[in-house]
Order: C-alpha cells, then sequence, then structure tokens
C-alpha cells in the first residue's frame, strides 16, 4: 500500500469515528441522556480528530537533495517541482509545508531580526503582522516555483550583527559561518517560512518540515528542542557519493539521534550509475555504502534506505515504471505507509474512539441501573396484586426509609466530592503555570546577576529540578486522588447494587519523559562551558527562556489540560450514577404512593413500567452496537506491507 493510499485509509478511519461520536451524541440527546460535561467530552474528542496532524521532517546538510526528496514523494503528481531544488543551497530557513483552508495558498516569512526580540517562533505564530506573505496561485506551477524561491533568500551582515541574532562564527567545520575580506557573512534572509499549499496528502494533514543546514538549525535552538523531537517521523538525508560526513554526523549525533521514527535515507544512488559497471557491482557497492552508513550511526542497515529522489520524481512524473523501481523510492514509502501511520493512528484511536467507547460504557452502566431498579419496582408492583391496603402501606413506609437511607448515604458522598475539590486544587497549586512562573522568575534573576560560567549552569540545572518536583508532587496528589474515588465508587456499588466503568488510569510519565528529553537537549544546546564562556550573557538568557522555558511551559500547559479533562471524566460517571438512584428513588415512591392512593391503578402502572422497561432494552441493544463499533474502531485495521519492487 503506498503512502497515500495509507493516508486515504487513514481519513476513512477518523471518518469513521467522527461518524461514531457524532451518532453517539445524537444518540444520547434522543434518548436525554446528553449532560454538558458528556457533549464536552465528545465535542474534545472531534477537535482532535479535526486537528490531527502528521508531520514528517526531513534534516540534512545542504545539496543533500531534501527538497528533491519531498517533491519525489509527495508532489509527484504536481507534473514538477512545488519546492526548489537545484545545486547549492535552496532551502536557508526551517520551512514547514500544510494547508489550511481558512488561509490562502501563499507563504509567509518571519524575518531573521525578529531574533532579537525575545519571541519565540511558537508566539509569533499569532502574531500575522510579524510575517511577510507571498500569495501564489496553485494552479500556475511558474507563480508557485517564484514565491517559494524565496525560502533561499539571503543576505549579508557584519560578523556582530551575525553573532547577535545567534550565528557562530568561526572555519565553518562545525557550522560555523566564515567572514569575507570585507568582515561580512551571508545569513539567511528569513527565520522561518510556512507554506499554505493545497494538495490531498495536506488537505488530509500532512505537514512537511524541510529543514536547512547546520548552521542554520543550530542557530535556530527552537527547531531542535520542540519543531524535530515533536515529529512523528525524521528523515535524515545522506549522499551516496560522500557517504556520512563530519557534519552529517554533527547533525546526526546533536540534532536527530536514534528514536522510533527516525529513518536514513541515502540519496542520489544514481550518481553510481556510470553505464559501464555491471548492475550487480553497483547493488554491492550500494549494499556496501548502506552497511557503513547503518554502522556509522548506529543504526540497522534495514533502517538505511538508498534512493535516487531526482530519478524517482522523473519516473512518477513520466508514469516511468522501470525507472522508479531502479530508483528505489517505492521502498522508503512503503516503510514510511506501513510504519508511520498506523502507530500515528493507534495512538489517535486511543485518544479519540477510545474515549467515546468509555462514553458508551459509562452509559451502557448508567441504563443497567436504571433497567435493574425498573425490574425491582416491576417486580414489587406486581407482588401487590391482590394484597390489601396495610401490605401497600407497608411498601410505601420501606420505600420512604430507603430513601431517608440514600439521603444520608449521600451527605457523605457530597462530602467526598468535597475532599476531591480540595485535592484537585491541591494538583494544580503543583502542576499549575503560576508556580512554574516562580521558578522561572527566580532562574532569570539568577543568570542575570551571574557572574561565572558555572553559575549560569547552575540556574539552568535548579529549574529542571524544581520542574521536575513540581512533577512528583502532582503524582502523588493523582495516587490519593485515585485511591478515594475507588474506595468511594466501591462503596456505592455495593451499597445499591451498581457498577460504575472502571477509573481512567492518569499518568504524567509522558509530560516527565518530554521534560528530560528537553533536559538532555538544553545541556546538549547550552551545556558547553566554552559556548557559555564566547557568548553574551545577555543574548544567551534570552534565547535560554525563549526556547527551552518556553518549551517547559508547553509542557506544563498540557499536563494542566491533562490533568482537568482526567479529573472531569473521573468525576461523570459517579455523578451519572448517583442522579440516576435518586431519580429511581423518587420513582419508586410515587409508584408505591399512587397504588397506596388509588388500588385501581396497579395494573396501570404495571403497564407502564412494563412498556418502559421493553423500551429500555431496545435503547440497551442500539448502545451495544454503538460500544461494539466504537471497539472495532480502537483497534484500526492491519495492512500487509506489499512486497518491495525488486
Amino acid at each position: 500500500m503506498t503512502l497515500a493510499q495509507q493516508f486515504d485509509t487513514y481519513r476513512a478511519w477518523r471518518d469513521d469515528v467522527r461518524r461514531l461520536t457524532n451518532g453517539l451524541q445524537a444518540w444520547l440527546a434522543e434518548g436525554d441522556l446528553l449532560d454538558s460535561q458528556t457533549e464536552q467530552r465528545l465535542r474534545r474528542i472531534r477537535d482532535r480528530l479535526d486537528e490531527d496532524k502528521l508531520v514528517v521532517a526531513f534534516v540534512a546538510e545542504f545539496s543533500r537533495g531534501k527538497s528533491e526528496l519531498i517533491n519525489a514523494l509527495f508532489f509527484a503528481d504536481r507534473g514538477g517541482r512545488v519546492l526548489p531544488s537545484s545545486a547549492g543551497r535552496t532551502t536557508m530557513c526551517p520551512t514547514e509545508i500544510s494547508w489550511d483552508k481558512g488561509q490562502t495558498p501563499r507563504i509567509a516569512l518571519l524575518p531573521i531580526e525578529t531574533r532579537a526580540e525575545g519571541a519565540s517562533i511558537t508566539d509569533l505564530r499569532s502574531v500575522p503582522e510579524a510575517w511577510q506573505g507571498f500569495p501564489f496561485d496553485p494552479e500556475s506551477p511558474e507563480r508557485v516555483t517564484e514565491s517559494l524561491r524565496h525560502v533561499g533568500d539571503i543576505k549579508r551582515v557584519s560578523a556582530d550583527v551575525a553573532q547577535s541574532l545567534g550565528f557562530a562564527i568561526g572555519n565553518g567545520a562545525d557550522g560555523s559561518l566564515v567572514k569575507d575580506r570585507e568582515g561580512l557573512v551571508e545569513i539567511p534572509r528569513w527565520r522561518h517560512a510556512m507554506i499554505n499549499f493545497p494538495h490531498p496528502l495536506l488537505e488530509q494533514g500532512l505537514v512537511v518540515l524541510d529543514t536547512p543546514g547546520l548552521n542554520a538549525i543550530g542557530a535556530e535552538p527552537e527547531l531542535t528542542l520542540s519543531l524535530l523531537p515533536s515529529a512523528h517521523a525524521v528523515l535524515f538525508i545522506l549522499a551516496a557519493d560522500t557517504g556520512v560526513t563530519q557534519t552529517d554526523l554533527a547533525v546526526w549525533r546533536d540534532h536527530v539521534g536514534s528514536g522510533p521514527g527516525r529513518l536514513v535515507v541515502l540519496n542520489k544512488i544514481d550518481g553510481l550509475w556510470d553505464g559501464l559497471r555491471p548492475t550487480e557491482d553497483i547493488d554491492a557497492e550500494i549494499a556496501r555504502q548502506v552497511d557503513s552508513c547503518g554502522h556509522i550511526l548506529g543504526l540497522p542497515s534495514s533502517s538505511v534506505f538508498a534512493v535516487s529522489a531526482q530519478k524517482g520524481l522523473v519516473a512518477k512524473i513520466n508514469g516511468d515504471a522501470a525507472l522508479l523501481a531502479k530508483s528505489r523510492l517505492p521502498r522508503l514509502e512503503d516503510a514510511l505507509a506501513e510504519g508511520l501511520l498506523p502507530a500515528k493512528q493507534d495512538i489517535v484511536a486511543r485518544g479519540t474512539a477510545g474515549e467515546a467507547r468509555q462514553v458508551a460504557g459509562e452509559m451502557r452502566q448508567l441504563l443497567a441501573t436504571r433497567h435493574a431498579a425498573l425490574n425491582q419496582q416491576l417486580g414489587e408492583l406486581m407482588a401487590l396484586r391482590g394484597k390489601n391496603e396495610t401490605m401497600v402501606a407497608h411498601m410505601v413506609g420501606r420505600a420512604k426509609l430507603e430513601k431517608e437511607n440514600y439521603e444520608r448515604s449521600l451527605r457523605e458522598y457530597y462530602a467526598v466530592r468535597s475532599v476531591f475539590s480540595q485535592l484537585s486544587e491541591a494538583l494544580f497549586s503543583h502542576l499549575g503555570l503560576e508556580a512554574l512562573r516562580g521558578h522561572a522568575r527566580k532562574t532569570r534573576e539568577t543568570m542575570r546577576q551571574a557572574r561565572f560560567t558555572p553559575q549560569l549552569l547552575t540556574a539552568m540545572g535548579e529549574l529542571f529540578a524544581a520542574a521536575s518536583e513540581c512533577l512528583d508532587s502532582s503524582e502523588t496528589d493523582i495516587v490519593e486522588i485515585s485511591t478515594m474515588m475507588r474506595v468511594m465508587q466501591e462503596k456505592f456499588g455495593k451499597a445499591y447494587g451498581i457498577a460504575i466503568e472502571p477509573l481512567a488510569s492518569f499518568s504524567l510519565a509522558t509530560r516527565r519523559r518530554q521534560l528530560n528529553h528537553l533536559e538532555v537537549s538544553s545541556r546538549r544546546q547550552y551545556g558547553s562551558v566554552f559556548k557559555l564562556m564566547i557568548s553574551d550573557k545577555r543574548t544567551l538568557t534570552q534565547q535560554f527562556f525563549e526556547t527551552i522555558v518556553s518549551q517547559i511551559r508547553k509542557i506544563f500547559d498540557h499536563a494542566n489540560r491533562d490533568a482537568e479533562h482526567w479529573l472531569k471524566a473521573l468525576m461523570a460517571p459517579m455523578e451519572n450514577q448517583v442522579r440516576e438512584v435518586q431519580r429511581q428513588m423518587r420513582h419508586r415512591l410515587d409508584n408505591v404512593r399512587r397504588i397506596h392512593d388509588a388500588a385501581d391503578n396497579l395494573e396501570d402502572r404495571i403497564d407502564d413500567l412494563a412498556q418502559d422497561n421493553k423500551g429500555l432494552g431496545s435503547r440497551l441493544k442500539e448502545l451495544a452496537e454503538l460500544e461494539a463499533a466504537l471497539e472495532n474502531a480502537q483497534r484500526p485495521p492491519r495492512h500487509e506491507p506489499e512486497q518491495a519492487t525488486a
């Protein structure tokens, strides 16, 4: 299955989950079961589906063929190149390609000077006036190409200006910039580019991230600390004629690294097609290059894909199947299609179809409680047939006593709910952004007053330690809340013979991993004593807060939203069951009182309850079908990989 076909399957699956979620909401509304919390949960599921993105990043030193590979993989159906691709550097700034139907087709460019303003790329995304826009007609390849050539714009500035913008000046061996005879250096004109381009794959949520070479990557820490780690797949491109160079190795070691979703592409194998050697000799040389690259980078050779992006693009445009097979591009496409999307689908399924199924399960248990109560009431009323008024009066008294007992236990429940609120407040006090802001202010002040390099490193480390301690305290709160709610559910369930959906598990493990990864990246970015010594303290502090602190804040923001959603989902089943038991208590007492007041109402009440019971049975069957469909959607179908083209 090709990448495009896999995307079509993925889109169809998302549409199916959205349809099932809408069907569940309509079913709940029809049965007067849709409360505001449940409606909010279902809306959150739909929002997650609508906002779902799949980010594929391409990383390499310049002239490795990144742009051509992007064209070959995703845009060959346009009949030509979308991204400019030629000898030398064509991409001078990180470039995102996506589609937002609310925006016109265009390229938006962020001037390099914004680095001096103390705002991150993430912050500036919501400031339209900070960007320069160049609209284009997507149906005119010439206009598209002309507009997109801006990603390669450069400007010449003094070395001092370049350093103030975060660029390293040196001999060029380590990705630093080299001064010319006039003391000037070439830097990118733009800091970041966003291309809004209408294309089927982009419309389905694909986001392509094209990155520049080592000097630009190192000068934009946000790329390393945020954009690349958040990518679902990172393709690291090498050239077959050079193998792994020192700068390639530096990019891999410092900015990419091994991990899930990392693939290495050995591009430009067509340079070995000299027309003189036998095919077997060329294949053997390519195999040796693949093994060598894998060994140097610490990867199995199965994770290194030798391709010719240029010949693959030509083959796709001209419909040349033989050349496409020779380019080996289909093998890389298969790896992306079979490894990337299914893993992404599993994650999305747990957060959408899985949560919708949980909502359906909670409603099933609620209706089961109602069904059991109706059966009990029906049995009691049928037992009253032929009984005298004294027996009916006794039944009324017993129903009143049960209602009083229930109201006593309800007061206990409200007391527990009060404790729940207190524990929730404690959780947000540890996890809240206000506590983090306090630690950040202290770190900024320490860095501002620091006179020696070790003090800067100590301040950075103390901020991470404080953030980690906040997560530790929050995990303790989460365990306490879970334990208390589990005890309460068991007690309430035993007292009234009802089942409540098991507690949704919640952990901050993912946020902790993100924080740990960020700390490692921070040490790599700022931990060099030499770099700290040659860097301006004010600029370094500003850069640290623009990148690292901004990312820590984002981690805590996500953790807060996760915790808030979990707490609401935790209370919802209990609240619903409490209301249902209360409703059935009133209903039962009302039935017995009516029978007591007018004996001839007995058969009418029995008939009414029997009809209600029958209707409820039908509703439970309908819900079971919805629940089964959501359970099936939670386990996405697997596709067997197609046989690789020889």
